[in-house]
């Protein structure tokens, strides 16, 4: 973002745009970034519009990103019970219960919500999209399927950064075999894994 080697961004996982959203303030300080955020959620589809209300240059979608549009519901925590946990909870939205319930939520504070559903294939398509700098991801234990899928139904090849600790092994396994094998370097930062193509100037 520095360097202005970032000039485009799809964001899978937006929520509101604000909570624990570490490319929020690159997005805002850079007028001539085309951004596309995806939110599944309404609520949060609402307050992330609200966020970026004063930005020009970001599409929204309020789809949920998933392999043969197989995701058309995800559980979350109902808005009367959100006060009685940490503020990440509004971010642990997932299609598996369990993912919740291993974040200590009652079963009895969930809810099932359906969703818009969109394919990789057809967002890229949605929006005309030739060239992507910056593939963002994080999609509470999905993410490795969004890879994979993008990976194998477009011919972009952008810097890739996703949340992998809610990722299967051996799932993770795979992808990251994937990756290498599309020419790819792998770095770990903290929750997240940064993938870019050893042809990409960093400087």
């Amino acid at each position: 973002f520095n360097n202005n080697n970032i000039k485009s961004l799809i964001q899978i996982g937006a929520n509101d745009g604000k909570r624990f959203d570490e490319i929020s303030k690159f997005i805002r300080n850079n007028n001539e970034l085309k951004a596309i955020l995806v939110e599944p959620v309404k609520k949060y589809f609402e307050q992330l519009k609200e966020n970026y209300k004063d930005c020009e240059n970001i599409n929204f979608e309020n789809s949920a990103i998933s392999k043969n549009n197989e995701i058309n519901f995800l559980y979350c925590v109902k808005d009367k019970f959100l006060e009685n946990y940490q503020d990440h909870v509004k971010g642990i939205n997932s299609h598996e219960m369990k993912h919740l319930l291993n974040h200590q939520v009652k079963k009895s504070h969930i809810e099932k919500i359906k969703v818009e559903t969109l394919t990789f294939e057809n967002l890229i398509k949605k929006y005309s999209l030739i060239e992507i700098d910056l593939l963002y991801i994080d999609v509470e234990g999905y993410d490795d399927k969004i890879v994979l899928d993008f990976l194998d139904n477009s011919q972009i090849r952008p810097i890739i950064i996703f949340e992998y600790i809610h990722i299967k092994n051996t799932s993770l396994k795979i992808l990251i075999k994937k990756l290498i094998n599309e020419n790819y370097k792998i770095l770990r930062v903290d929750e997240n894994v940064i993938c870019y193509n050893k042809n990409f100037k960093i400087l």
